[in-house]
């Protein structure tokens, strides 16, 4: 089976459309696939849910898809450095599910592990846990959180062999290894492939199971969220 597609266009071709959710790695700026991201936006898919620790910043990362208003609901832990996710949000024009990051992580973690719910102290006596199942466990409060899965995963890493085995690069890897286990179809942008075997098993940081296409993309531009300098002496 052949995972490599010549383009972010042919990876998305016969996957996206209207509707659906997508689970889109990285933290910030850092590790997101930045041309999967592009070729979504240029597919005119809409009314789209998507799942990422934030929304980018304005004009770049899934910026893009909030630009062209592809984008219906977001499931965030974290909404700043995005002028127009701050408008949308504000004129009821987007919807907004806001998750505490690591339960965010652990949603995604447990949905691609066929995990349907878990319990977890964070939230309990807050916004976060209204209308959700408290349970008491050793005397202690806990609120249940119904796990994540997402039709598509758009994911990033350093370098993939044509079996579609991962390899991250630092702290890039965040939250790419779990968006991509609860995706349906994981599509995997990389900077390097390798033959099937050329990979030692100890590197590999996530299964080719869990991918079903990849997209090479030697030159990501990889912008910094905010770019701090010491200043002249």
């Amino acid at each position: 089976m052949n995972k490599v597609y010549a383009s972010a266009e042919e990876a998305l071709a016969g996957v996206v459309r209207d509707g659906q959710t997508i689970a889109v790695g990285g933290f910030g700026l850092c590790g997101i696939p930045e041309a999967l991201i592009a070729a979504l936006r240029d597919s005119g898919a809409k009314q789209l849910t998507c799942i990422s620790n934030n929304a980018g910043v304005d004009g770049f990362g899934l910026g893009l898809l909030l630009a062209t208003r592809q984008i219906r609901k977001m499931i965030s832990s974290y909404v700043g450095e995005n002028k127009e996710f701050e408008r949308q949000y504000l004129a009821g024009e987007l919807e907004l599910e806001f998750t505490p990051q690591g339960t965010l992580a652990e949603k995604l973690r447990a949905g691609g592990s066929g995990i349907p719910a878990f319990f977890t102290k964070t939230g309990v006596g807050t916004i976060v846990a209204e209308g959700k199942e408290i349970r008491e466990f050793d005397g202690e409060q806990y609120v249940m959180e119904r796990s994540l899965t997402a039709d598509v995963a758009l994911v990033k890493a350093y370098k993939a062999d044509k079996a579609g085995n991962l390899v991250f690069r630092r702290t890039a890897r965040n939250f790419n290894p779990m968006c991509a286990m609860a995706g349906k179809v994981t599509i995997a942008e990389v900077e390097h492939i390798v033959e099937t075997g050329e990979l030692d098993p100890d590197e590999i940081h996530l299964a080719g199971i869990f991918v079903k296409r990849l997209v090479l993309n030697t030159t990501p531009e990889k912008r910094i969220e905010q770019r701090t300098v010491r200043a002249a002496s």
